[in-house]
């Protein structure tokens, strides 16, 4: 599969989708991809999508959670 943005060739490889809306962060492991060799892109098969948007709807349980600390970037002058 080519890069939609670049024409590069993609190679297939395993990563982490990841997906933030408002307050709500979804990390989904193990994510089957067509990875951009150039851009770093990544592209997914229709199924692997389907899959993708039913566990951000909560249609499945959470493998496990995890606890992330949050900082605040602040430029001091």
């Amino acid at each position: 599969m080519q890069c939609p943005f670049y024409g590069g060739e993609s190679a297939k490889e395993t990563v982490t989708f990841t997906y933030e809306e408002e307050d709500k962060y979804i990390f989904i492991e193990h994510v089957p991809a067509d990875v951009c060799e150039r851009c770093g892109e990544k592209m997914y098969a229709p199924e692997v999508t389907d899959e993708l948007l039913k566990i951000a709807r909560k249609e499945l349980k959470p493998t496990r959670k995890i606890e992330v600390p949050v900082y605040d970037f602040v430029m001091h002058q």
